[in-house]
């Protein structure tokens, strides 16, 4: 127990560091997710190569790959941003793939006629999808989300392996300080559990709210 009250400041550094890479990487990827899902169905082509494209390369990358690429390879571009910032960069615009392919299945669970009676209203492509297909498309891709960014929030510990404070990263201070490998990393594993089991806990509100009865 003394591996946590005497490190409670450096655990607490950790987790909120966590906290911030999973929410900001998590608004970003729900942002840019649903953009390429509706890039995916766009009438336009060069839109839906764009989208396939992006994630196709996305969710075929190592994540360790794209922090290299984005942290060590956006400077040489002059692209000068705190670590923290390309991090999430990394982490959302990864994740944003796999929001994609969710989000693009809940639109094709939407029956064609709601897209057709639309158009025949004289509505455009994007109210179409803003105002019919995508509220009903919410209801279905609740859970899979959900699973989506709990993995974000584990994946958040690479970051920790360039510079960004983070959980994870802990255990490198409190391993040279000599305190216990096992309880550093026990402590570690309830600050991870905190997180997911707080994102679990939101979407299951979510998916009782207005998730479809299966």
């Amino acid at each position: 127990m003394n591996v946590l009250t005497d490190n409670f400041s450096l655990y607490g550094e950790g987790l909120l560091g966590t906290v911030e890479l999973t929410v900001f990487a998590s608004l970003l990827a729900l942002v840019v997710g649903v953009l390429m899902a509706a890039f995916r169905v766009a009438p336009v082509g060069s839109l839906r190569v764009f989208g396939t494209v992006w994630v196709m390369v996305l969710r075929n990358t190592p994540l360790t790959l794209l922090f290299f690429a984005v942290l060590l390879g956006l400077p040489r571009f002059g692209v000068v941003l705190p670590f923290k910032i390309f991090a999430i960069l990394a982490l959302g615009c990864y994740t944003s793939a796999f929001i994609c392919e969710a989000v693009r299945s809940g639109i094709n669970t939407v029956p064609v006629g709601q897209g057709e009676a639309a158009r025949s209203l004289g509505m455009t492509f994007s109210q179409t999808l803003g105002d019919v297909v995508l509220p009903q498309a919410f209801r279905t891709v609740i859970p899979p989300v959900g699973s989506t960014l709990i993995a974000l929030a584990k994946n958040s510990a690479i970051a920790g392996s360039f510079s960004v404070v983070e959980l994870l990263g802990t255990y490198k201070t409190l391993n040279e300080l000599g305190y216990s490998i096992i309880w550093t990393f026990v402590w570690i594993a309830v600050g991870y559990l905190i997180v997911t089991l707080t994102i679990s806990a939101l979407f299951n509100v979510l998916e009782k709210r207005w998730g479809v009865p299966r």
